[in-house]
This record gives structure tokens, sequence and C-alpha cells, in this order.
């Protein structure tokens, strides 16, 4: 990535100077992947969802897992009048050279945004127009219930929780880098996963399910953002799903069942990373935290 321009507002948003683990070496990994959040960086980085992502794929021996935010209508015109591709948060390597780029999907505001993003980093915005040599192109959130609207511009789509069935696409993958097999097999691969939608392969799919919130890891040692972003504070879920059961309420039938956290690993939790953060504010996400049992 080249210098950043003075007159970009709010730099930080693609410096990576953040406070965070150090992550495997580029050279050393054996699967790619790029998690991409079609928002702003200070937006993103308030959700939870990504940041435990990255956890867990850079937590899998051989992979490498880093992250792009959507850039700012400056910085998108800087990056098109240069003709620089949309680099990653952390090295600012293209977008475009990772194995998988991964989009997370919140609301449908930002569908326009992925399509930038894409386009920005160099590859088709059609899935059908996608050769042997770009990235996989996956998407997942809670807007994935419905892929109609997106279907044409992803390779595969996640429904439902993504903490175990990110780690089965992705050795799909790696399996498919390293066997040397083609694209069209890596998505028939895909297709007969729990939980994920092959535009074109896959007729029915179910929504995949975390058992146990416990299996949803905790954050060590959580990223420590380079500007204050919009959710600024340590945050923590104590539960997934309601129990209310509200008709007009789209998210608690997408997250059902209810599962809650251990409240005494919490606790621990926050006990042991908060002082570690500066921050002097800690966040319980629920759907209804005061439905805590």
């Amino acid at each position: 990535m080249s210098r950043i321009p003075p007159s970009i507002r709010k730099p930080s948003r693609y410096s990576g100077s953040e406070v965070r683990l150090p992550a495997l070496p580029w050279d050393d990994a054996r699967v790619r992947v790029l998690l991409a959040f079609p928002d702003a960086y200070e937006i993103g980085m308030s959700h939870l969802g990504i940041l435990l992502l990255h956890h867990i794929l850079n937590a899998r021996a051989g992979t490498l897992c880093e992250r792009v935010f959507a850039p700012w209508s400056d910085y998108e015109e800087h990056l098109r009048a240069a003709g620089e591709p949309l680099p990653s948060l952390e090295s600012g390597r293209p977008a475009g050279s990772f194995d998988l780029i991964g989009f997370s999907l919140c609301y449908e505001l930002t569908y326009t945004n992925v399509l930038m993003m894409l386009d920005l980093a160099g590859i088709p915005l059609s899935s059908k127009d996608r050769g042997e040599a770009h990235p996989l192109v996956v998407g997942g959130g809670i807007c994935t219930l419905n892929p109609a609207p997106v279907a044409p511009f992803f390779d595969a789509l996640l429904v439902g929780d993504g903490e175990e069935a990110v780690l089965e696409i992705v050795s799909a993958v790696q399996d498919r880098k390293e066997r040397g097999g083609s694209r069209s097999e890596l998505l028939e691969a895909l297709a007969r996963l729990p939980g994920v939608y092959v535009p074109g392969l896959s007729a029915r799919v179910s929504r995949r399910v975390l058992p146990d919130l416990a299996r949803s890891p905790l954050l060590p040692a959580p990223i420590l953002p380079s500007m204050r972003v919009v959710h600024d504070r340590l945050s923590v879920e104590i539960s997934r799903g309601c129990t209310r059961g509200c008709r007009f309420c789209q998210a608690g039938y997408a997250y059902r069942p209810v599962r809650e956290r251990d409240p005494l690993a919490v606790l621990r939790y926050l006990q042991e990373e908060a002082p570690k953060t500066g921050y002097d504010e800690v966040g319980l996400l629920s759907l209804s935290a005061a439905d805590y049992s």
C-alpha cells in the first residue's frame, strides 16, 4: 500500500496502526483469508462478529486472516485515481491476492459497498465471470437469511452461525489449493457443508446453529482500534437468541434458539481483559440482556 495522502480524512481508518497480536507471516501461510466489512472502519471495529472470526481463523494452523473495511469516498477516489487495488488493513496487500474474501452482511444498505470493494479489488462482480485465479467470495451474516438479492455476486453464502462453519469453509479452500482442484470442484464441496448455500448448486439449505455458546470463544487480547470507534468499549456476548418471539423482529427468529454464556466465564473474562484495554466501559451483548437468566 502506498503512502496515505494528507488530503484523506481520518487516515487512521487505513493505517492498520492498532494494538494486536502478531499474525502468521504471509509466506508461511497455507491459506490466506481476508475478512471484509462493507462499511467504515469505526463501524466494522464495533462489530464483535468480524473480530471473533478474525481470532478463530488466525488461531487455525497454517491460516493467515487479515481485514479490510469499505473506504470512505475520498480514499476510494484516491485508489481509483492512483490505479491502486483495495489493500488489506494489516499488510496492505491487494485484496485480490487472498485465497478467500469473506463479507459480513449485516444490513442491506451495504450491498452497494460490497460491489464497490470487489470492483476496487479488481474482482469481477458476477460470480460467473470469475476464473480459477480469483479469490473465492463468500458472504455471511443475518442478511444471508434471504440470499437471493446478492446471490449473483457471491460464490457461496453461509446461512446461520459462523464460528464452526468458517473453519470448514477454509479447510475446503485449503484442500483445493493444495490438491490443485478446480473452482467448480470447490463449489461442489462447499455445497455439501451444512448451512452453506452455493447459487446454482444448492436446492435447500438449513440454517447453521452453534449448539453451545461456550464453543464461541471469548476474545483473548482483543484488538485495540487505531481511532475512536462507534462502540468504544470491551464487548462480550452473554447470550444469543431471544425468548420473546415478537413477530416484527427478524433477529428474534434468525438467532434461535436461546443460548446463554456461563456468567462466571463472563465475569472472569472481563476481570482479566478489561484492565489491559484502557476502556472504562464494557458491553454485555444480547438481543435482550434483561432476559438473561
